[in-house]
């Protein structure tokens, strides 16, 4: 279908351009949205003589997108989702949920304004464009996280989609704490005790080892009385 464009389209042609489209996008975008008329002689007279003011308002809505996109542009947004261990999410991010979250902010942003080529499913710090009007752009950011405190070490830069990360590294901490504890400082940490418990330990290890080996020994030595009783039974019976 031939259509007159009444505004710029990206990837299609400026205002007052006349272009070919699939009858689809004509009906179901185009046209309803009033952003093109069917190419005819009556239509084009029409827009002809709205020119001027078609010009103006386009004029005048690109300068109050260009005002937003000074406020919006650049700006980070938190989203909090379960995710697992590797950063998966176990939903995804979607061009309403980023629309909801502009709305919260005070931006009033349709979802087909949202540049989202597909859905986010990992978390992570998202780079989402925002078609403020068909001239104007912005870009923000959406930081995706499974809680508030991911979000913060996120916006620091760390990566937290490895094992490590999800589960934490205060244990990790803690030993290596402990470790330097022990040969950096060894006027805080008990060595005498440390010692001690050592000793304790091996010598708890020689005692199993005996009993065991007692053990052993005790029941060789009934398998053995047991042979030699069955031996003179078998010599009377004989």
């Amino acid at each position: 279908m031939d259509v007159i464009l009444l505004e710029r389209i990206a990837r299609l042609g400026q205002m007052g351009d006349t272009v070919t489209v699939k009858d689809g996008y004509a009906r179901n975008f185009l046209l309803p949205q009033g952003k093109a008329l069917r190419a005819n002689k009556a239509n084009m007279a029409h827009f002809e003589s709205q020119r001027v003011h078609l010009e103006a308002r386009n004029l005048e809505r690109k300068n109050e997108a260009a005002e937003v996109s000074e406020k919006l542009n650049g700006n980070t947004y938190v989203a909090v989702r379960s995710a697992g261990e590797t950063g998966q999410l176990y939903g995804s991010v979607a061009a309403r949920d980023i629309v909801s979250t502009l709305e919260e902010n005070g931006y009033s942003i349709g979802r087909s304004q949202v540049e989202l080529r597909a859905p986010i499913k990992v978390i992570g710090l998202h780079t989402v464009l925002i078609a403020l009007h068909p001239e104007v752009e912005a870009e923000i950011v959406m930081n995706v996280a499974r809680s508030d405190d991911e979000a913060v070490r996120q916006a620091a830069g760390e990566d937290l989609t490895s094992r490590d990360a999800f589960e934490g590294d205060d244990v990790a901490e803690e030993d290596e704490l402990s470790i330097e504890d022990i040969f950096e400082n060894p006027e805080d940490a008990d060595l005498g005790e440390l010692i001690e418990d050592g000793e304790a330990s091996a010598e708890d290890s020689a005692s199993d080892e005996a009993a065991e080996e007692e053990s052993g020994d005790d029941a060789a030595e009934g398998a053995g009385e047991e042979t030699a009783d069955e031996s003179a039974e078998e010599e009377k019976a004989s």
